[in-house]
């Protein structure tokens, strides 16, 4: 490589560090659902617990939008809690693959998200990223095993 490459290269590196922007890029050993919907394990939880649709959990979380701009966070402050079925269907599927303490990176899809018609003002739109933590799970109704298949949205 070329000195002038290095030196564009490594200008390249210093600016996209400098941004506050992350490389958010889907790597090529993500698990990917039939669904659409990719992740990949950040960090190991614990068990085998998995929450259903009917479970309530506690989680800490990011969104980002495929360009790198964050558009939500609970990290600067407490936690959220809230049903699995009452959140996006990429969510929905993506919290009944976790297990307590695990943290996760996922690619969600639009078509799973808010798509190009969000629900309410300033919902991002198309492709999201997420990293989520599974703080806790509440419920009596638990899976030793994550669904095969993305839940039927359909059913009431």
């Amino acid at each position: 490589m070329s000195r002038q490459s290095c030196a564009v290269l490594l200008s390249a590196l210093v600016i996209s560090a400098c941004s506050g922007k992350q490389n958010l890029s889907k790597p090529k050993d993500a698990l990917v659902t039939p669904s659409g919907l990719a992740s990949k394990v950040l960090q190991v939880g614990l068990g085998s617990t998995h929450p259903r649709p009917t479970s309530t959990v506690t989680v800490h979380y990011t969104g980002w939008l495929p360009d790198g701009t964050e558009f939500e966070t609970t990290r600067n402050g407490q936690p959220v809690t809230f049903s699995v079925d009452g959140v996006i269907p990429g969510w929905t599927e993506a919290l009944q693959l976790m297990v307590k303490g695990e943290k996760r990176r996922f690619w969600i899809p639009g078509k799973l998200g808010y798509d190009n018609i969000p629900s309410r003002p300033g919902d991002p739109k198309g492709d999201l990223i997420f990293d989520i933590e599974l703080i806790e799970i509440r419920s009596t109704s638990t899976s030793p095993a994550p669904p095969s298949t993305a839940p039927d949205q359909t059913a009431s």
